[in-house]
């Protein structure tokens, strides 16, 4: 037992941040401007989820969950960490499971109010997602290529959905379609704190954010 104590978070984590972020601007470097596609979908998807076309903004990120999957989790991601092919499968369920709720119509909110609270949480984490995300790395004075951006890294795609489902998702679809993106910000959040990064008190503060929404319209359906 004295042995299990004695070790940090840090101890789990089998590469650097040196090496983690790298990897990040790789993959900038490589898909670049796919960026600009990843993002007009991402806004487009938004837009669609507000005008009540829920089925097809439910569809749009689908793909990219599914490329984030095998490019950089099963490509990339899997040769630092183990674990990272499994990640890269939950991803591709992730997109499964988008794909089967367009199809099906199952849980979609055909008429959400931008005036409701929890839809305003949906744009404003989506929003985050899509525009904030971009800017901290350069900001914070990394390289544009570290940029990380919807639909090409994971934690950006992860965000910006968890905002869209919010928009356009209800009862206990809702709370299905949250929990691998939710489960990844968690893995994330820890690994960026554990490579000190200010990154993870972001994630945990969407994560925070999206728990919020979800209580308050699981809370307005029951009335």
């Amino acid at each position: 037992m004295n042995a299990w104590t004695s070790y940090q978070l840090q101890d789990f984590i089998p590469f650097t941040a040196e090496v983690y972020f790298r990897l990040l601007e790789r993959m900038g470097e490589t898909f670049w401007p796919l960026h600009l596609l990843t993002l007009g979908l991402g806004a487009a998807t938004l837009v669609l989820a507000l005008k009540h076309r829920a089925r097809i903004a439910c569809l749009l990120p689908a793909p990219l969950w599914a490329f984030v999957a095998v490019v950089f989790f099963i490509q990339r991601y899997a040769e630092l960490n183990w674990a990272g092919g499994y990640v890269g499968y939950a991803f591709i369920a992730q997109a499964v499971l988008l794909v089967l709720m367009a199809l099906t119509g199952w849980g979609m909110d055909n008429a959400p109010r931008a005036t409701n609270p929890p839809v305003i949480i949906g744009i404003a984490i989506t929003l985050f997602g899509l525009l904030i995300m971009p800017l901290i790395a350069p900001l914070s004075g990394g390289s544009w290529y570290q940029a990380e951006v919807f639909g090409i890294h994971a934690d950006p795609t992860a965000v910006t959905t968890l905002g869209l489902v919010l928009i356009m998702l209800r009862g206990f679809a809702l709370w299905i379609a949250v929990i691998i993106p939710a489960l990844w910000l968690v893995v994330s959040g820890l690994t960026l704190q554990a490579l000190d990064s200010t990154g993870a008190a972001v994630l945990f503060a969407v994560l925070a954010l999206t728990l919020v929404g979800l209580v308050w319209k699981s809370i307005k359906a029951k009335r």
